[in-house]
């Protein structure tokens, strides 16, 4: 089972460091709270935590000095920064690659969740901390806490700085190509080209040329010489994909190179030198091709030094929540619409078989955000092959909009003690109903919030209704706690 490591709090604030420990545990996520003057004994069994959220520093005249020590104390430690109150002073650049995350107050549950990922992909990818130089980005679309994506990542780890020839294999849609990014920008090569060519998507009579280049009338159309893809990733990497579709005579030239290290243009007799590291990728069964005659069996244990079997996604359906939530922040990055989904929503899709793997997911949820263009989607909201029932109570249909206007007004007049007040007569130039129900339920909302001291769950129970419900109303009336 992996362990739900802890978000270690600092902060001077006593009453607010109360109030975020209430609010992140009533969403799942375990804290440890300490003041800016003892904090570092926590940091001694650092792997326990997940990050370190800074407010107010009493002790620090300055941010750039804790976070040194945090560094000091563990240097692949994800820093979340807690509005402008821990900015005082000048961070430098390699301090600031430590902080992956800023939230507000008071808290935004998206802004939350989001820095709490972060903080994740860090956790799970230490290695991103390793060189300043690597992209972050690259690192969070390995996305998975599940023993499976855990294996992998420490697989990547062993091999990328090595030049040992990798054999990628799973299912399409599976992460073959991100995998083969990896090690290319954690080997020693990065600062070179990364070259991928699929192998089964150039036709087999110019497949030769693609991969050695040619030289100027070489064949038909060849009006200019042209350098081929191991050229042009000269010094890197070289990424063979669907290396099962490369057909037999082009198997034995690719055997040559791989043994002498030297290759000719397609229509030259000059070898050239080559000094490229390669990772095939592909989805077929090589030992059963090999067995069949339709791969050769020497090439194969060429390419299989170090093997990597990417999981499929039906094997960790566990991740299947990190996943959403990651497709989505890119979706919303891409300024391509967001959406969110309910709890019943995204069980039924942990249920789902997934044919197209995280390939199929990423279509699934941008075609969600198309449809339902930042709202809620629940289990009935899903394409029909996509709906599975089996341990799934029923769940209401998201209130979006002013679809369920009236019945939220009946469900809050119902529920609440204190009498509404209703109009003894109808002014002469009418009423807008809308407005005053509107009007009507924000005062409703606000004072519940306000006696409960804008602890959602306990407010959403003054007012019988689900938590979920009360912030969806509260994103839309853009209710905030006041600073």
């Amino acid at each position: 089972m992996v362990e739900n490591k802890k978000l270690l709090i600092i902060d001077d604030d006593r009453e607010r460091c109360h109030d975020l420990i209430t609010i992140l545990d009533f969403i799942g996520e375990s804290c440890q709270e300490t003041g800016s003057d003892d904090w570092q004994k926590h940091l001694k069994d650092s792997e326990h935590y997940i990050g370190v959220l800074l407010g107010q520093l009493k002790s620090y005249s300055d941010v750039s000095t804790i976070i040194s020590e945090i560094i000091a104390a563990d240097k692949t430690m994800p820093v979340l920064l807690l509005d402008d109150i821990a900015m005082s002073g000048d961070i430098s650049n390699q301090l600031s690659q430590q902080i992956v995350g800023r939230i507000s107050w008071p808290l935004r549950q998206n802004e939350v969740l989001e820095a709490i990922h972060s903080c994740q992909y860090c956790r799970d990818n230490q290695h991103a901390f390793s060189d300043h130089n690597k992209s972050l980005e690259l690192f969070r679309s390995m996305v998975g806490r599940s023993n499976a994506m855990q294996g992998i990542r420490r697989l990547i780890e062993q091999v990328a700085e090595t030049n040992a020839s990798v054999l990628i294999l799973g299912e399409s849609g599976t992460g073959k190509e991100v995998a083969a990014r990896n090690l290319h920008y954690l080997s020693n090569r990065s600062d070179k080209p990364f070259v991928p060519i699929n192998c089964g998507a150039i036709p087999a009579e110019l497949l030769e040329s693609e991969l050695f280049g040619h030289e100027k009338g070489a064949f038909t159309g060849a009006l200019t010489a042209r350098k081929g893809r191991f050229e042009l990733a000269q010094g890197g990497t070289i990424f063979l994909d669907e290396i099962g579709d490369m057909p037999l005579p082009m198997q034995v030239k690719l055997l040559r190179v791989l043994q002498e290290r030297t290759f000719e243009r397609v229509g030259s007799s000059q070898p050239i030198e080559t000094d490229v590291r390669i990772i095939a990728a592909t989805h077929r069964k090589l030992e059963t091709e090999v067995k069949e005659n339709r791969f050769r069996e020497d090439l194969f244990y060429r390419l299989n030094v170090f093997p990597i079997e990417m999981p499929a996604l039906r094997h960790r359906a566990d991740d299947i929540p990190l996943l959403i939530n990651e497709l989505v922040a890119r979706l919303e990055n891409d300024k391509r619409g967001s959406v969110r989904l309910s709890p019943n929503a995204v069980q039924s899709l942990i249920q789902c078989a997934w044919p197209g793997n995280v390939r199929e997911l990423a279509n699934l949820i941008e075609r969600l955000c198309i449809l339902y263009p930042y709202g809620v989607v629940d289990l009935k909201d899903l394409p029909s092959e996509y709906q599975h029932n089996d341990g799934i109570d029923a769940y209401p249909q998201p209130e979006l909009g002013d679809r369920r206007q009236s019945e939220q007004q009946d469900e809050l007049a119902a529920s609440t003690t204190a009498p509404v007040t209703p109009l003894t007569s109808l002014p002469e130039n009418g009423v807008n109903l809308k407005e005053f129900v509107a009007k009507l339920e924000i005062s409703y909302i606000e004072q519940a919030l306000a006696e409960e001291d804008w602890v959602v769950a306990r407010a959403a129970k003054r007012l019988g209704m689900r938590r979920t419900t009360l912030v969806e109303k509260m994103r839309k009336y853009d209710l905030q706690k006041a600073s």
